[in-house]
């Protein structure tokens, strides 16, 4: 099963496009990042600029509108992301206990649709879907 584990650092909706990373508190990612690596679950994992570097594209009108961050509405945002694949969500929740988040952070876990998933119907719907990403 693949699971996409979601950094969710408070505060950072409001961190400025220069914030500055504490090189102790990357290292300690990195060893649990390796750790990931060396059990071979990890499929992928990157972080995120903060959001006063992003552009949110909404629909609400029907047209596409644009709107720069950073998000006056948003109280949560991504800070980075790793996609591992284990074989339960219980093994996604150990995982993501393991990892060296300060007490301002919180990790969502989050199951991946897989095709299988679906009935007949949707799979037909979406035929070609996996060519896509690769």
């Amino acid at each position: 099963m693949r699971f996409m584990m979601l950094m969710i650092p408070l505060g950072y909706e409001s961190a400025p496009p220069d914030v500055q990373l504490d090189p102790e508190r990357v290292a300690a990612m990195m060893r649990y990042n390796e750790a990931l690596k060396d059990a071979g679950v990890l499929i992928t994992l990157d972080g995120l600029h903060p959001p006063s570097m992003g552009a949110r594209v909404s629909f609400a009108t029907g047209e596409p509108l644009v709107t720069d961050g950073p998000f006056a509405e948003a109280k949560e945002v991504l800070g980075g992301y790793w996609m591992i694949e284990v074989a339960s969500r219980e093994e996604a929740i150990a995982w993501a206990k393991k990892c060296p988040a300060s007490p301002n952070e919180i990790i969502e876990i989050r199951q991946v649709q897989e095709m299988s998933d679906f009935p007949p119907d949707v799979q037909e719907a979406a035929a070609g879907f996996d060519e896509l990403k690769k």
